[in-house]
């Protein structure tokens, strides 16, 4: 027996051998970037995804011990100058050591006007003020009238408000993104760089600059100095559960660390970047679901039919901590059809913790605060399939990636169409950016309505984002491109489809099909490169740029020799560094009123429209206009057999037609 029982163990640990070996090597090839990597070899692999509401995993730390005080007191004496206790044990410095000069305060009615701004915006998304003891401390400031015994920290927190307020105002854009600017160098100058002694409020006003940057359209630089929050927060230990700490600053502690891994996530995927924190080093617990106005110092408390939550940071955490999976998925060369379905189903599970008018089924009016946090799902999703349109993954794949991602841009034209006509002042760069990406899928899709509701959204966002405008003139180009090709492509199939006796029998179950012209649009490189949009800036997943360095076009002006203008102390007050273009580049793509006639152009087959100014005030409302539909029955571009499954790459390739035109046929 006891043989028979050696044999069976043995028999058993060969075979864990054999999978642990087998995992290594797909594991290997994933990480290699191999081209021959089998797609369903892929999705064995483990893939974490946290649950939605669960907490951190603690980490075990050591029993505490009531018989040391005597060593803990000597310890923090004579430690001094060699090591520091930890933050929660940290005595801060009796002297400030950093005394700048301070700013004059703006006029009250300005700050009481940005502060709501603020609030109403980022506040919804990032409450990491506790609003009553911010706006205490403000009533304060003002009632001194002046500003020279407050900490320099607190004010560098409260001017950085000012500027991101500014930029969700009711000014003037051009005015707008002027007094951000100053209100921020007004910040900076309130910022210690050679600070080695880290409060709360330094964290805050690191996060709040890079909020402001963010919107600005200066990613690097939002991307730098999100390296320095991150280091802070880590010096603050706000990464930690530790304690004890009082009510209020605890929980503003774990707030002002989600979010600095909301921005580290977000970040990095938007710009195809490493990520800077590393899970396994986190445990802090999730912020509390109640507003600052329930969090008191003796506890949080919550009266009696008042709803405790108004902003969207938890729903907002749950969507984020599936970034890093995301972007550790996006590192192989495609995204297996079982994954793309793990992702899909928890992105659905996310959805769930969203207020209902979020849901594409619904019919109410959705505001800014609700429908920006929002995009964050939306923004991963699309993200997600459009990995799947690079050209080393098979055409079936590819066209499944782009009927996902014009499936991801029909919802997000249907919340649109369903915003209330305060939208522009609520949108941030993100929902720019989403809206831009969805608008491209939607044109060369030919859903010019739907398209047309996403440029009328940026349209009315236009110069209250610095990349509103460049999107707009990037939806030039591709329009124009696009009806170049549709002429191109109409004209040879014309002259090669077969009369009408001939032609082939139309799609199972009356689902119409993808025409001849639309099947050579979806194939053609060129176009997909241009609808893969920022996907080509990502230095990993890019495929533009390849064989193309003798192709570099090198500045006629060397760095040295680049004179600033206006004589500006910061790049921020430049809308040429906001926005990367010139004033000529600003005006030569001739607006929103010339590209919506464009769109019209092509829908109706006149590939060279001839727009009128008089079109353009009678299609733009001063709000975001309802067409009148009801949401979208998310068509399929490509017809699939019976019994397939949408969400698998592979099943809808095998109900298409074998006869597809493809680009290899017209050349």
């Amino acid at each position: 027996m006891s043989s028979i029982k050696q044999v069976q163990d043995l028999e058993k640990q060969l075979e864990r051998l054999r999978r642990e070996n087998g995992s290594m090597r797909r594991m290997l090839q994933e990480r290699d970037g191999a081209m021959d990597v089998d797609p369903d070899g892929l999705e064995q692999l483990p893939l974490q995804l946290p649950e939605i509401g669960t907490e951190p995993k603690r980490r075990k730390r050591p029993a505490p011990m009531h018989d040391l005080a005597r060593a803990r007191s000597n310890m923090r004496i004579f430690s001094r100058g060699i090591w520091k206790p930890p933050a929660q044990y940290l005595q801060a410095p009796t002297t400030p050591l950093f005394d700048p000069q301070r700013p004059e305060l703006p006029p009250r009615q300005t700050t009481d006007q940005l502060l709501h701004a603020y609030y109403g915006s980022a506040h919804t998304m990032f409450p990491i003020l506790h609003w009553p003891t911010f706006q205490t401390g403000v009533d304060d400031l003002y009632r001194m009238g002046n500003t020279k015994s407050v900490q320099p920290a607190w004010l560098s927190t409260f001017f950085s408000a000012l500027a991101l307020g500014s930029l969700f105002s009711s000014d003037p854009h051009s005015h707008r993104a002027y007094r951000a600017a100053e209100l921020l160098e007004v910040a900076r100058g309130m910022i210690d760089p050679w600070n080695n002694d880290y409060v709360l409020d330094n964290v805050r006003a690191l996060v709040l600059v890079i909020l402001c940057l963010n919107e600005m359209n200066q990613k690097s630089a939002a991307w730098t100095w999100l390296g320095a929050a991150v280091r802070a927060g880590q010096d603050l230990g706000l990464y930690s559960e530790s304690g004890p700490w009082p009510v209020i600053e605890g929980e503003m502690r774990r707030r002002v660390w989600w979010t600095i891994y909301i921005l580290d996530r977000s970040l990095a995927l938007d710009l195809g970047r490493p990520v800077l924190i590393d899970d396994s080093d986190c445990d802090v617990s999730l912020p509390a679901g109640v507003d600052d106005h329930y969090i008191h110092e003796g506890g949080i408390m919550v009266p009696p039919g008042r709803e405790p939550l108004n902003h969207s940071l938890l729903a907002l955490i749950n969507v984020i901590r599936s970034y890093s999976s995301l972007i550790k998925t996006l590192a192989a060369p495609a995204v297996a059809p079982t994954r793309l379905a793990t992702f899909d189903q928890h992105f659905v599970s996310c959805l769930r913790a969203f207020p209902p008018v979020c849901d594409t089924s619904s019919t109410g009016q959705i505001s800014p605060h609700l429908l920006t946090p929002f995009t964050y799902l939306l923004h991963a999703r699309l993200v997600l399939h459009r990995h799947n349109l690079a050209p080393t993954c098979p055409p079936d794949v590819r066209l499944a990636a782009m009927e996902q991602c014009t499936h991801t841009a029909l919802e997000t034209a249907s919340l649109l169409s369903r915003a209330t006509p305060n939208l522009a002042d609520g949108a941030t760069a993100l929902l720019t950016m989403h809206t831009f990406r969805c608008a491209l899928f939607l044109l060369l899709a030919g859903y010019w309505d739907h398209a047309t509701t996403c440029l009328r959204a940026l349209a009315s966002i236009d110069a209250r984002r610095d990349v509103a405008i460049p999107c707009g003139r990037f939806l030039a180009f591709f329009v124009s491109a696009l009806g170049t090709k549709r002429s191109e492509y109409a004209s040879f199939v014309a002259r090669t489809t077969p009369p009408k006796p001939f032609a082939p029998p139309p799609p199972p179950q009356g689902r119409p099909g993808p025409t001849p012209l639309q099947e050579a649009l979806l194939h053609d490189e060129e176009l997909l490169a241009y609808v893969s949009a920022d996907l080509q800036a990502a230095p990993d997943a890019a495929w533009i740029w390849a064989g193309g360095e003798r192709e570099a076009i090198l500045s006629p002006t060397s760095p040295g020799s680049i004179t600033a203008s206006g004589g500006a102390s910061s790049g921020l007050f430049s809308a040429e560094q906001r926005t990367g273009l010139s004033d000529e580049e600003m005006k030569e793509w001739g607006g929103w009123e010339r590209l919506e006639a464009a769109i019209r152009g092509l829908a109706s087959g006149n590939t060279t429209p001839t727009p009128t100014s008089a079109t353009w005030s009678s299609a733009l409302p001063a709000g975001i206009k309802s067409e009148g539909t009801p949401a979208p029955a998310l068509p399929s571009i490509i017809p699939a057999s019976e019994g397939s499954s949408s969400n698998s790459p592979t099943a809808s390739a095998k109900g298409r037609p074998q006869d597809r035109l493809s680009i290899a046929n017209i050349i």
